[in-house]
């Protein structure tokens, strides 16, 4: 029998080499693998490119039809593989719309859920059904939110449930191009573009910079890391200064700073997580850095390395399993001007969109 228990590892490296080769526009001496893995790929990416480019082309001709909601429609997601921060975004830009006096609805796919209808989100739902950033902003942002792998089903949905809802934001859906949408939030982190690639050959999901199926539909780039370009909206982010338990108890982060503690994170960039905590102050003894929306109910946690403390993300799951854990907020805040900006724009197509009738189909 052939001795293949080398072929993960070998796999794992492969994947981590074209990973590094995506995230490197020029990486020729310190990643060779990657690069010829990923210029061996370019014929592929050149193939994707072009089916994005013709579906793009239906839609803008009107073979593909849009649907248009009664509502504003504001979408925030991504055209780079991996997480770039947009959960917390939508949930500071709901909230800013709370503020405004505006009654928002979520609308989002559900990534991870092991169901496929369109479902309605409450703050008891289960991760396992609605996925796990729906449920966290259900139980942040207290707002109606719906996940389905049709967003135009999710959001006749919640409207047909929740008829004083003003104006609807999506988490992620950049290229769910069957709805219709007034604004665009692309989000980019210290990645940027990558190397410019598209899938498989890079890390794009669709060229940059991007043609906007409708002039009316702005595409505002933002940077959750690195340096925010001209026209571009830098995000800030830190951890709060408090965690949190499943009962509500709050406790201040400077009350471990004596105390080793073991750090957990489910999200795309653990690491991150870990080093924001360390900057707090924390001792952080122990961490377990797991897959994106990985299911942790089946997650063990040795109590002798300490007080867990996790990300608001993880804690939706976590929790009903271990209740004990700490989730610590993300803070994101909005800069002024950007939010200036999206009433400005929502105040506009609330105003054209007034005589519109429910659901109306637009080419």
């Amino acid at each position: 029998m052939s001795d293949i228990s080398g072929t993960p590892g070998l796999r794992q490296a492969l994947t981590q080499a074209l990973t590094q080769a995506w995230n490197s526009p020029s990486a020729w001496g310190q990643n060779n693998l990657g690069q010829c893995l990923a210029l061996a790929l370019r014929p592929i990416s050149w193939l994707f490119a072009a089916l994005v480019a013709i579906r793009r082309a239906l839609y803008q001709h009107g073979v593909y039809k849009q649907t248009t909601l009664p509502v504003p429609v504001i979408v925030v997601g991504n055209v780079m593989v991996g997480g770039v921060g947009k959960t917390p975004i939508t949930m500071a830009l709901v909230n800013h719309l709370k503020a405004q006096g505006l009654r928002v609805g979520v609308l989002s796919r559900g990534y991870g859920r092991k169901t496929s209808s369109t479902l309605a989100v409450s703050p008891k739902s289960q991760s396992q059904n609605v996925g796990d950033e729906p449920l966290l902003i259900a139980r942040s942002c207290q707002v109606p939110v719906f996940v389905g792998n049709s967003r135009v089903d999710a959001g006749r949905a919640l409207l047909s449930l929740h008829r004083d809802v003003q104006v609807l934001v999506c988490d992620d859906g950049l290229q769910h191009w069957p709805l219709a949408r007034d604004l665009e939030l692309c989000v980019f982190d210290e990645r940027g573009v990558g190397n410019g690639h598209m899938l498989p050959a890079g890390p794009l999901r669709e060229t940059w910079p991007r043609k906007a199926l409708s002039p009316n539909a702005p595409c505002w780039v933002l940077r959750t890391a690195g340096e925010a370009g001209p026209n571009e909206f830098a995000v800030q982010r830190h951890l709060a200064d408090y965690a949190l338990q499943a009962d509500g108890t709050k406790r201040s982060l400077s009350s471990w700073w004596d105390t080793p503690v073991q750090a957990l994170a489910g999200i795309a960039k653990p690491e991150v997580f870990f080093a924001m905590l360390r900057e707090q102050g924390m001792n952080v003894a122990h961490t377990q850095a797991l897959p994106d929306h990985a299911d942790l109910e089946a997650l063990h946690i040795d109590a002798s390395q300490g007080d867990v403390l996790c990300t608001e993300k993880d804690a939706v799951k976590l929790w009903a399993h271990h209740p004990q854990a700490w989730a610590v907020p993300l803070q994101t805040t909005l800069p002024p001007e950007l939010l200036a900006a999206i009433d400005a724009h929502l105040a506009a197509v609330q105003h054209a969109k007034l005589s519109s009738p429910h659901g109306h189909q637009t080419a």
